[in-house]
């Protein structure tokens, strides 16, 4: 699993206790309209929804997203804990993820990687939108707790997971 997601379990792990006396909060979806798929997503960090569209209607929406625990600015160096703000696509899928499924999103891109070389440092990668850690064994979690990646509920992203192909366009907003 990569390197910067692979802390989120860890992370998780570790602030269990905060978690299990906050209250759940998962995500709200709207199912996909007649079995569409998805041909662009659109993710807004300060709504903390995630739209996907179909012909340019609207098919699917998730709220109450989950981020990195620095969730405002955009990524910008491998472990800023920051979320990528951007244009990227969907490039991938891991149905035997740590975390229950994850579509990789396409960070870093050219102007990601030039900024962060111009600088010395590394831009970080192994950006994903993906479900839960596997061995959670509580509610959802509740507050921001990944790397730089989006945390959806188990079945928000099994959802997303069967009408998201690879190679989908993904804006993620400030």
């Amino acid at each position: 699993m990569a390197a910067e997601c692979l802390w989120c379990g860890m992370r998780a792990a570790f602030i269990l206790s905060a978690f299990l006396l906050s209250a759940c909060g998962s995500a709200q979806s709207q199912p996909p309209a007649g079995g569409a798929i998805v041909d662009r997503l659109l993710v807004d960090k300060s709504e903390r929804v995630l739209i996907g569209y179909a012909n340019g209607r609207e098919v699917i929406r998730f709220t109450g997203l989950r981020f990195g625990n620095a969730p405002v600015g955009h990524k910008r160096f491998e472990g800023d804990e920051r979320t990528p703000e951007g244009d990227y696509v969907i490039d991938g899928r891991n149905p035997a993820s740590a975390y229950h499924l994850s579509l990789r999103i396409s960070y870093p891109n050219a102007a990601d990687a030039a900024y962060a070389e111009a600088r010395g440092r590394s831009p970080g990668g192994d950006i994903f939108i993906h479900g839960q850690p596997n061995r959670w064994t509580g509610p959802t979690i509740s507050r921001d707790w990944t790397d730089g990646c989006i945390a959806l509920p188990n079945a928000a992203i099994a959802q997303l997971w069967d009408v998201v192909p690879d190679g989908t366009p993904i804006r993620i907003r400030p």
